[in-house]
């Protein structure tokens, strides 16, 4: 195949990727991510350490094993993202009743109103991707995105 031909392939875009979900899901959360950290700015939340800070807040006195279960990661893996957000003061460990090994995770008046925040603004950043789709067509991708989690392995 000649160079010219190799670009015009390259640049009508139809590959056999376009027709698989994954591939699509994929591409759409690089475009999401890449905004999401835009959104939050410089020294701003990446989604991983949000999400924590937002279960935080939904589900305080949340163990650690359960917070990594909910965001579906190794709980090793949490450890980090916890000390991240202890050593800002946006959430702090305490004691678990009846159990001297396990420690709750606990917002503080900061995390929350760091949470408030970046919701804020995670919820604008969205508002500017999806602008192109109705409500109802978000409302559908949603419900579908919702539908495919049912099938994650916990």
């Amino acid at each position: 195949m000649s160079k010219h031909a190799l670009e015009e392939a390259s640049d009508n875009g139809a590959t056999d990727l376009e027709d698989l979900i994954g591939y699509n899901l994929k591409r759409a959360y690089i475009i999401v991510q890449s905004g999401f950290r835009d959104a939050q700015g410089e020294g701003g939340f990446s989604p991983r350490v949000f999400t924590a800070l937002a279960l935080t807040v939904k589900f305080p006195n949340i163990t650690q094993s359960a917070l990594a279960r909910k965001m579906g990661i190794e709980r090793s893996g949490l450890v980090a993202i916890v000390d991240e957000l202890e050593s800002k003061a946006l959430l702090a460990r305490a004691r678990v009743p009846g159990d001297r090994r396990v420690q709750a995770l606990v917002p503080t008046e900061a995390g929350q109103q760091a949470y408030d925040a970046a919701m804020a603004s995670v919820r604008a950043h969205e508002q500017d991707v999806f602008s192109n789709m109705s409500e109802s067509e978000k409302k559908t991708l949603l419900d579908l995105l919702r539908k495919v989690r049912k099938n994650e392995v916990s």
